[in-house]
């Protein structure tokens, strides 16, 4: 998942825009990105992996003087895209993964359309976005045409002349809210952004929806739909913890989770714990639900290493895995631990380096409690897994019949004795004590949303409709 922040000011939004896109740098690990609108279009791009958004552009900022902007911190690709184009220049980031991307790509090929920004064969997405836009009549009419083509998800922040404008997927995947502050106005997919910026909520984007922001305020372009799938995955990990999405703040799920993995657990270990970052909260929620001690067995170096769920190679991803986290010998010898986390994707990081360091330092038990249920389909709507064989709980189900199965429904039911088998295979992989994952619906009850209006692919299979 990316990051995207949009700014227009009455006077210099330069700080604003700088400060409000590195709120999102917990959502992208590989490029950031500004463009600025003053006496012309202005962008910078930087390459951020091993380093940090604010080092790179701590003197570009200064520099981009202008009452508009729009920023990224990216998952994948560079951004933003700057077009000459029948609608004037303009600049676009986006958010969001298409999944027939080369195919569209390939017809728009066939037009006489070129690509400017390939990168080992692989086209820019956001370019992508761009080149569908301006089959439109317009680029209002742009946005829905591409809304319509694609399979996947795109939120986008387009910047031009007179202002910028703001389109929230369309199945509402991913979040995009505006905020006034003042006669200022701006846009994040965070809400946290805001905090500090002095900014207040104005109005959280439906999904389809389309505003125009400039000097005169927020209008509507195109009005939204009521279906709505936002990812659950944004409060169970992706999220910052301070930022709200569809009015529900991540830390309070967070927690309301851990007290469910707390619920009807027959274990007393010596404490609890928590995989930072993400799964910091989950174990807070646990330790108040169980009344058993949270401790720090686990300790992350600084917030300057990447997540390793996000790379996209998986030697990147276990050299963050094996070095952002230090572990305390003191706390861990001679103790059973409950660990808390978001997640078991691949499992690997997990097996090779997290359980191989607690039991280097002598942990007597470790008990995991995972916030969300086995992940069994890989995502079609952002960056992270890209096929069914990385996932941990599909090696489980090979190793246990032997081959690749066609229906998977008995291991979708959580009652089932193959869904049984399928979680005590992953934990004795994985080399813990016990597993124990929360259940969907105890999961979409601590979000707080009704059934149908999250994404829930990723356990379920099931793409939205709409």
């Amino acid at each position: 998942m990316s990051g995207i922040f949009g700014v227009v000011c009455k006077k210099e939004c330069n700080q604003e825009l700088f400060y409000g896109t590195d709120y999102h740098s917990h959502l992208g690990t590989q490029f950031g990105g500004l463009a600025t609108w003053g006496k012309k279009l202005e962008r910078k791009i930087h390459d951020i992996k091993g380093s940090q958004f604010k080092a790179k552009f701590f003197e570009d900022y200064k520099h981009m003087k202008a009452n508009k902007g729009i920023g990224v911190i990216s998952a994948m690709d560079e951004q933003p895209v700057c077009v000459n184009s029948k609608f004037g220049p303009f600049a676009i980031v986006t958010n969001g993964f298409i999944d027939n991307a080369r195919q569209l790509a390939g017809r728009l090929c066939k037009k006489g359309m070129s690509f400017s920004e390939v990168t080992d064969g692989r086209i820019n997405l956001t370019e992508l976005v761009a080149k569908l836009i301006l089959q439109g009549k317009s680029i209002v009419d742009g946005i829905e045409n591409m809304f319509s083509r694609i399979d996947g998800s795109c939120s986008l922040l387009l910047l031009n002349e007179k202002g910028i404008y703001a389109a929230r997927d369309r199945f509402g995947f991913t979040p995009l809210v505006v905020g006034k502050r003042g006669k200022d106005w701006a846009v994040t997919t965070e809400t946290s952004a805001f905090s500090n910026l002095g900014f207040k909520i104005i109005k959280y984007l439906e999904p389809g929806e389309i505003v125009f922001i400039d000097n005169s305020g927020m209008r509507l372009r195109k009005k939204g739909k009521k279906i709505n799938q936002i990812c659950a995955f944004l409060w169970i990990y992706t999220g910052f913890p301070a930022s709200s999405y569809e009015g529900i703040n991540v830390e309070l799920v967070r927690e309301r989770c851990g007290r469910n993995l707390a619920k009807n657990d027959n274990i007393r270990p010596d404490c609890v714990a928590g995989i930072p970052d993400s799964g910091t909260t989950h174990a807070i929620g646990y330790s108040i639900g169980s009344k058993i001690p949270f401790r720090r067995p686990l300790v992350k170096y600084t917030p300057g290493f990447d997540r390793s769920y996000t790379p996209p190679s998986q030697e990147t991803r276990d050299l963050i895995a094996r070095m952002k986290l230090i572990p305390i010998k003191e706390i861990i010898r001679d103790k059973s631990i409950v660990l808390c986390d978001d997640s078991i994707v691949r499992g690997t990081q997990l097996k090779n380096y997290t359980i191989q360091k607690l039991l280097e330092c002598g942990a007597k038990e470790l008990h995991f409690r995972i916030a969300c249920p086995p992940l069994l389909f890989p995502c079609k709507f952002n960056y992270s897994t890209r096929s069914l064989s990385e996932l941990a709980a599909r090696r489980a189900i090979r190793a246990i019949e032997g081959r690749d199965i066609k229906d998977d429904r008995p291991y979708l039911d959580e009652d089932s004795p193959k869904h049984k088998k399928m979680v005590e295979w992953i934990a004795k992989d994985i080399g813990a004590t016990t597993l124990k994952y929360q259940k969907l619906n105890e999961m979409i009850e601590a979000i707080g949303l009704p059934k149908d209006k999250v994404c829930l692919y990723c356990w379920t299979g099931r793409y939205p409709k709409g």
